[in-house]
């Protein structure tokens, strides 16, 4: 038995294959179901952001890591050929090595952010709710927790506040300048929108707008930030009033078209707008960005803000690769001592067998009014004998086979070796 990760993140796979490989909240439910009864397949967990969606899974035998990388695709209605070059599958200690990684941020667009951590636990907690972990990944996913809070307690890689929503209004200000005379318009209200409309915030933005699905979710956002909450029906009455502009909702289509941002362009006399799509999939379609007037980047498009940020960083994240090496030593060594934990629990029961089997004779010996010490005699030769009869055995015909590694191994188990100087 093994654990596998598979998936595919912000290395391996632009955002036109990301986009169209994600799971909605609440599909997750269904999709551990079905990932349960994969061949294989124990336990499951699955990870789906703007930036990663990845599975792993506790699972025996060899079927598991083909079905997974076609379920995948299947679940996504995509053909395997078409996503298999930009997957990822990590393997038994580098999925322990991938997972710690994960938590501590070092393998985000933004390293070292804070947010996957939150992310990776909800996916857990997911995962407990619809019975998908058991021993095995809920003792990888406490371990990876722990390991992340050691990381930002013991170095300085979440010294500084950045995400990608630091890197959107890093590039705004740096478009803009002062951003006091700007309107900026958020769309969604979730974590991310959340973080973004804190940064606008600290820079002084002008005025907020906050535009959601559910207009209470964005009246409460807007009542943090005295900003003017509205509904996305609302969207074409506020867009012409936004110089910026930064989407993150969990739509499965664009909620912002060519056409609705050529109206609001009119209304402004082509004064431009800055937009920042942070959502996979896309909230604005692409056609945006061949506007004139219209600045529209995504994700992808942050890298360069991201990397002056990760540069800043590579410190704090050497010392903090250094602490994910050693945790992953420790939780290997617990997983290998799972096996032995099998071994040993099936020796103890033989050994118990034997000594019943021993007693029962004795006590029978005893009725029988046999000698007491006859009876003590009888006990120690012939536990002796059955204790060590298959051992023996075993090591007598490795012998004739030539196996001195057995040999040689039994003198370790056995402490053969050692002297008893008492």
């Amino acid at each position: 038995m093994s654990l596998l990760t598979i998936g595919i993140n912000h290395h391996t796979a632009p955002v036109e294959i990301r986009e169209k490989v994600s799971f909605a909240p609440d599909r997750i439910g269904d999709t551990l179901a079905t990932l349960r009864s994969l061949p294989g397949v124990k336990e499951a967990l699955v990870l789906s952001t703007c930036n990663r969606t990845e599975i792993t899974c506790w699972h025996e035998g060899e079927e598991a890591p083909v079905a997974l990388p076609r379920w995948l695709a299947e679940s996504q209605g995509l053909p395997h050929a078409t996503l298999a070059p930009y997957l990822y599958a990590h393997h038994g200690r580098e999925a322990v090595r991938h997972t710690l990684r994960v938590a501590c941020g070092l393998d985000s667009l933004v390293l070292g952010e804070p947010q996957i951590l939150g992310q990776l636990k909800a996916a857990y907690q997911q995962a407990l709710q619809h019975h998908s972990v058991g021993r095995y990944l809920s003792r990888l996913y406490q371990h990876a927790f722990a390991t992340a809070k050691q990381v930002r307690t013991e170095t300085a890689i979440g010294a500084s506040a950045v995400s990608v929503a630091f890197a959107a209004v890093s590039l705004a200000r740096h478009i803009f300048g002062d951003l006091r005379p700007h309107t900026a318009l958020l769309i969604g209200a979730g974590e991310t929108i959340e973080l973004t409309a804190r940064h606008l915030a600290g820079q002084h933005i002008g005025a907020m707008i906050v535009a959601n699905r559910t207009v209470e979710r964005a009246e409460r956002l807007a009542e943090q930030f005295r900003a003017t909450p509205v509904c996305l029906d609302a969207l074409g009455e506020v867009l012409p009033k936004a110089d910026i502009v930064i989407s993150s909702t969990a739509a499965p289509l664009p909620i912002l078209g060519k056409g609705a941002v050529e109206r609001a362009l009119k209304i402004r006399k082509h004064r431009p707008i800055f937009m920042v799509d942070i959502a996979v999939p896309r909230d604005i379609e692409p056609e945006v960005g061949t506007l004139d007037d219209v600045y529209l980047y995504t994700v992808d498009d942050l890298e360069d803000v991201i990397e002056e940020n990760r540069r800043s960083r590579q410190q704090a994240a050497a010392q903090a690769e250094e602490l994910v090496d050693v945790q992953v030593e420790a939780f290997m060594g617990w997983l290998n001592g799972q096996d032995a934990v099998h071994t040993i629990r099936a020796y103890r029961e033989k050994g118990q067998r034997l000594s019943a089997e021993v007693a029962a004779q004795a006590r029978r010996l005893h009725a029988r009014g046999k000698d007491p010490e006859a009876i003590i005699d009888y006990l120690t030769h012939t536990l002796t004998n059955k204790l060590l009869h298959d051992a023996t055995s075993t090591l007598n015909q490795a012998a004739r086979e030539g196996r001195q590694d057995l040999i040689e191994a039994a003198r370790v188990l056995f402490r053969l070796d050692e002297r008893d100087d008492s």
